[in-house]
């Protein structure tokens, strides 16, 4: 690694002293991980909105149903669709809550700590370098760090 790589103009961005390559890599695999994590946790709110969405929606079938004279099928919808767990004991917003709790936020608390003990706190060393070293100099749409404008 050269000294313009780790002493770049982006100081939050800067690889400490005495932090190795590979130690810039895990914490980029850490990264990577957490943020695939981020996209996992988007989509279990997704599937919960959605849920929530077509169990509303339920409310217009049932009294569809109903007003087309659809007594039976309005009452069975009723009975065993609307409001029923999605997993037995659970609506979607109890399974975001204890991915949350069991999952998600040990993770990220752990990730944060492990960034603060080994790179300083200093976030996406690994994509900082990566970008300083794919830039090229002197291009106005290539500079190391945002303007201070």
């Amino acid at each position: 690694m050269t000294d313009e790589l780790i002493n770049g103009p982006d100081a939050a961005h800067r690889r400490p002293a005495g932090v190795s390559d590979k130690t810039v890599e895990a914490l980029g695999s850490l990264s990577k991980a957490l943020e695939t994590t981020e996209r996992a946790r988007g989509h279990l709110y997704a599937f919960h909105q959605l849920t929530g969405g077509a169990d509303l929606e339920l409310d217009s079938a049932v009294q569809l149903l109903r007003e087309a004279g659809h007594e039976e099928e309005a009452t069975l919808v009723e009975r065993e669709i609307l409001g029923r767990n999605v997993i037995p004991g659970h609506w979607t917003f109890q399974i975001v809550e204890a991915y949350n709790r069991t999952y998600y936020r040990p993770f990220t608390d752990i990730e944060r700590d492990i960034v603060r003990k080994l790179a300083d706190g200093r976030d996406h060393l690994y994509e900082a370098e990566m970008k300083e070293a794919r830039r090229t100099r002197h291009h106005p749409d290539h500079t190391a760090a945002p303007s201070n404008e």
